[in-house]
């Protein structure tokens, strides 16, 4: 089953007379809390899709020894997971498909660096 988004632009792009990528829109405190976190790569998050279409994103926090808080599984904030895909800030890995839920692995995507600026070669003095 296709994950849908719901946060899909509808106009079409514009093209403007800008060179290089757009920059991107900044980050609520709750979508940079949702990246942090997605973005490390020793914590694995997951997007489990139910057959109705609800989504629920999440992952494993490891137990804190000092605390003695965690391990256990923490939901992330459906509507700003969604806003970051929908913008591409996030991706859905290979689909793991069972009778009730599509799983999915989450991951960053990192943003592409500005555009490489071009060095003249100069000419060497004879």
């Amino acid at each position: 089953m296709p994950l849908t988004v719901v946060h899909s632009q509808t106009a079409e792009p514009r093209v403007t007379g800008r060179r290089g990528p757009r920059p991107c829109a900044p980050l609520s405190l709750a979508e940079a809390d949702v990246l942090r976190i997605v973005a490390d790569t020793r914590t694995p998050v997951f997007v489990t899709v139910r057959a109705g279409g609800r989504r629920r994103y999440s992952y494993w926090r490891p137990l804190d020894s000092v605390t003695g808080r965690g391990g256990c599984y923490a939901a992330l904030p459906t509507a700003e997971c969604d806003k970051l895909h929908a913008a591409g800030r996030i991706a859905l890995g290979d689909p793991l498909t069972d009778p009730a839920r599509t799983t999915y692995r989450v991951t960053a995507v990192r943003t592409p660096a500005g555009p490489a600026r071009a060095v003249r070669a100069r000419p060497h003095a004879a």
